[in-house]
């Protein structure tokens, strides 16, 4: 790693330091059956970049949560200037002086950029809206920021990514903000957008705003940091770290976990195997390009990567769900239509999403529907769907993937997430499919529960079925892969057997996003 020029100074260190302005200790946070945050400590001062890393599933979202009034910590204490603080809702937050930029910009595109600024905390007086107040303060807020060239009056849609940040930014300092997170500010941008962000961001902190910063990228880290806190299966591991810590050390801290996965065999692809999924020159606008591969008939491919990196839209590109730009997708030999999901289904292509409430299951219908939902047209009888057949189809899967409790008129909406992931790959057994697409097939799902999922994905594979599986955790993409696709930034930068590439390896290529 070559050193990067820094031309602002580093917050005073040792004896002159200045006191934390924000201070998280002992932050415990548990969900139902998962320890999120297992102690984690943060300090911040002002006027300073603080770096959080951590892989996927480290910590960073759940924090950044409690931070933001999101969430109630179960345990800890977060104090502010000297003084323990209660932050029991966003607007509470707010209200410190904290704000949080997610990766999600959340600004509305219908609204003026002076509308949006002042959303939820409009300027008025006696009942009425103070428009042209708030287009004054909009322009002194765009000009801190050194933007005066946006107009207050513009339509937020009408933005590029890096406009749309900048009003969120100011929507902070409308607050009076003192402490900012930024979630991956940099993942929408181009290079010259991500240099004006870093001016904005050492602009803030010159003022004495402290900015906690989560990326995965290395070169930023160096470039606008000051120190790094390191987090790993909710637990901080490394604290007052420089922004000069070699990539070495932090992706040692950043690895090695408490979390067993247990994985069946790989049982290897026979040579002769026929190619079931051939997928050449696969291009999505910006969003990923030029990814190509094959899936053999009993072969597991893994796309391993970082939030953001295109691997869930390569999904949703070859189910149809998003239309290619270039390349094609062939099944069998047989090519299909772009963006056409009834055309991947017919060719027997399954997706299982990565949002599978949203996306993938009709939760207040009863299991036996959702199970049956891509068979409708086998299902029925003389143009009316026979429920008796339903139910005895859906019974099959229930018993075949041990989908507890095997009552199959009980809601979707009540199985635990382990058992809703069953509910969807018995649908697409139902349906019967040549090529399985697996997005996030794990997340929310218990220790126990993923081992029967591993196992059963093993299963398929083994019945012929070509199966592409995505996962954050790249101990998993690892552990059940037979071959390993590594996508950085919408680019395959690296393809090797799963056994003959480790998770340092992984976690190198991703952060630094160097091809080999």
């Amino acid at each position: 790693m070559v050193d990067v020029d820094r031309d602002d100074a580093a917050p005073p260190e040792g004896s002159d330091a200045p006191a934390p302005l924000l201070r998280m200790e002992g932050i415990v946070k548990h969900f139902p059956g998962a320890r999120a945050l297992d102690g984690v400590d943060l300090d911040v001062l002002p006027g300073e970049v603080h770096c959080l890393l951590g892989q996927n599933g480290a910590g960073k979202s759940t924090l950044i949560k409690v931070l933001a009034g999101a969430h109630q910590p179960t345990a800890g204490s977060i104090v502010l200037d000297g003084a323990e603080i209660a932050i029991p809702h966003p607007v509470a937050a707010l209200q410190h002086g904290i704000a949080t930029i997610y990766q999600e910009l959340d600004v509305v595109d219908g609204l003026t950029v002076a509308e949006n600024i002042f959303l939820g905390h409009e300027l008025d007086r006696g009942g009425f809206t103070q428009r042209r107040e708030a287009v004054r303060r909009t322009r002194e807020l765009l000009a801190r920021l050194g933007h005066r060239e946006i107009s207050p009056s513009t339509e937020v849609g009408r933005l590029s990514a890096a406009g749309k940040q900048v009003v969120s930014m100011a929507r902070a300092l409308s607050h009076d903000a003192r402490v900012i997170v930024m979630d991956e500010p940099s993942a929408v941008l181009d290079a010259g957008e991500v240099q004006n962000l870093f001016r904005v961001v050492r602009d803030l902190t010159a003022q004495g705003v402290a900015v906690v910063y989560i990326s995965h990228r290395m070169e930023e880290i160096r470039q606008i940091g000051h120190r790094i806190t390191v987090l790993k299966d909710g637990r901080t591991v490394g604290r007052d770290l420089p922004a000069t810590t070699p990539t070495a050390e932090l992706i040692r801290l950043m690895t090695g976990r408490t979390v067993e996965y247990a994985f069946p065999a790989r049982p290897g692809v026979p040579a002769d195997a026929p190619v079931v999924l051939d997928v050449e020159g696969l291009t999505l606008g910006t969003t990923f390009e030029d990814v190509s591969f094959q899936v053999r008939a009993g072969e597991i491919v893994g796309l391993a990567g970082l939030v953001g990196a295109g691997r869930s839209e390569i999904l949703e590109t070859l189910y149809g769900a998003r239309r290619r730009t270039a390349g094609s997708v062939r099944v069998h030999g047989r090519r299909l239509r772009a963006g056409a999901v009834d055309a991947a289904v017919a060719a027997g292509v399954g997706l299982c999403p990565e949002e599978r409430k949203s996306q993938g299951l009709v939760l207040d219908e009863p299991v036996y529907k959702n199970i049956t939902l891509s068979a409708f047209a086998r299902i029925a009888r003389g143009g009316w769907l026979d429920e008796r057949a339903e139910r005895a189809a859906a019974r099959e899967q229930v018993a075949a993937l041990d989908l507890r409790p095997a009552d199959v008129d009980r809601a979707a909406r009540t199985l635990s997430g382990g058992n809703q992931q069953k509910a969807l790959l018995g649908r697409w057994l139902v349906h019967g499919c040549d090529v399985l697409l697996l997005d996030e097939p794990t997340r929310g799902v218990d220790v126990g529960a993923r081992s029967e999922l591993y196992a059963l994905v093993r299963r398929l594979a083994d019945a012929g079925t070509a199966v592409v599986v995505v996962s954050s955790e790249i101990p998993e993409v690892l552990g059940l892969a037979d071959h390993v696709l590594v996508v950085s930034e919408g680019r395959v930068v690296h393809r090797a057997p799963a056994q003959d590439i480790d998770e340092h390896r992984v976690l190198d290529l991703v952060m630094e996003g160097t091809a080999a």
